[in-house]
C-alpha cells in the first residue's frame, strides 16, 4: 500500500521498496529500486579494480621481461663482436707488438667490417681486446664483469710489447671514485707491461662528461708515470647517434693516435705502496 507522498512503504515479505517522487503524477509509471541490484553493483566495483590491477601488473611484468631479454640480446651481440675482433690481427709488424684494451670504438661497433676499426690504422702488429659499452669502472657496462681491468689478464696471453688502454666515454655517468678504482686495478693487472692510456674524444652525446674524464685520467696517469694521450680536441665525424664513429671517423682517430704515439714512450706503471684499501 502506498503511504503519503514523499515517504516509502515496504511491503511485508518483499525485498522491493517502491519510492514515489515528490512530483509524482497519478498514473505515472514508478520504477522499482531493488536493494539486491544496488548491493550487486557495490560488489562489482572491487572486482573491476582487482581485474584492472592484475592487468596492469601483467603488462608491467611483460615490459620488464622484454627489457631483460633485449639487454641479454645486446650483451650477447657485444660478446660475439668482441670474440670476432679479438682474432683479427692488423698491421705490418713494423713496431712493437701492440694490444688495445678498449670499448666499442676499438671493436668497430656499427662498422660493416670490424677489422676497419681505428686500431687498424696503427702501423705495427695490433690485436684488440675490446667490449662495447665497457670502461675503466666496473659498472660502466650492464653486461657483467667486462671492465678493462676484468679483461686485461686474459688479453695479456697474446704477450704484447705495448698495451694501449683506450676509452672512457662509457664511464660518463660513473662516480669518479669508481673510475679511479677501476684504473688502479688495471694498472696492477698491467704491472710490468709498457702502457699508454688513450683518453676519450668529445663525442656529441657525451661531450659534457669529457672534461671531467680527461682531467681524472690524466691525473691518474701522472700518478702512475704512464703517458696519457688526450684526444678530446679532435673534430671527428660521428654516426647519427652522436656516440659512434663513421668509417671516416675511425680513419681520422686512428691516424691521430698513431701520430701522437710517436711523441710518447710507453712506460711500466709505477708501483704504489701507499694506497688504502
Amino acid at each position: 500500500m502506498l503511504g503519503p507522498i514523499g515517504r516509502s512503504t515496504v511491503c511485508p515479505n518483499s525485498v522491493t521498496t517502491w519510492r514515489i517522487a515528490l512530483a509524482h503524477t497519478p498514473g505515472e509509471a514508478v520504477e522499482p529500486h531493488n536493494d539486491r541490484v544496488a548491493a550487486g553493483g557495490a560488489l562489482r566495483r572491487p572486482v573491476a579494480v582487482m581485474v584492472l590491477v592484475a592487468v596492469v601488473s601483467a603488462l608491467a611484468a611483460f615490459h620488464l621481461a622484454d627489457r631483460a631479454g633485449a639487454e641479454q640480446t645486446r650483451c650477447e651481440r657485444h660478446r660475439s663482436d668482441s670474440r670476432e675482433r679479438s682474432v683479427i690481427v692488423t698491421g705490418q709488424g713494423t713496431g712493437p707488438r701492440t694490444l688495445v684494451i678498449g670499448d666499442s670504438w676499438s671493436v668497430g661497433l656499427r662498422l660493416d667490417d670490424l677489422a676497419r676499426s681505428w686500431p687498424s690504422r696503427l702501423p705495427q702488429e695490433v690485436r684488440v681486446a675490446g667490449f662495447s659499452g665497457s670502461g675503466f669502472s666496473s659498472r660502466a657496462s650492464g653486461c657483467g664483469r667486462v671492465s678493462f681491468a676484468d679483461r686485461a689478464p686474459s688479453a695479456l696471453i697474446s704477450r704484447p710489447a705495448v698495451v694501449l688502454a683506450a676509452g672512457g666515454l662509457n664511464d660518463h655517468d660513473q662516480p669518479s671514485a669508481a673510475i679511479e678504482n677501476g684504473f688502479r686495478t688495471l694498472m696492477q693487472d698491467l704491472g710490468g707491461q709498457r702502457v699508454v692510456v688513450i683518453g676519450p674524444a668529445s663525442a656529441p652525446a657525451r661531450a659534457h662528461a669529457v672534461p671531467r674524464l680527461d682531467a681524472l685520467l690524466s691525473a691518474l696517469c701522472e700518478e702512475y708515470a704512464v703517458p696519457y694521450v688526450a684526444t678530446s680536441d679532435l673534430d671527428l665525424p660521428f654516426l647519427p647517434d652522436g656516440l659512434h664513429l663513421t668509417e671516416a671517423g675511425h680513419d681520422s682517430f686512428g691516424a691521430t693516435v698513431a701520430s701522437r704515439l710517436l711523441d710518447v714512450t710507453a712506460a711500466r706503471p709505477r708501483v704504489l705502496t701507499n694506497l688504502t684499501t
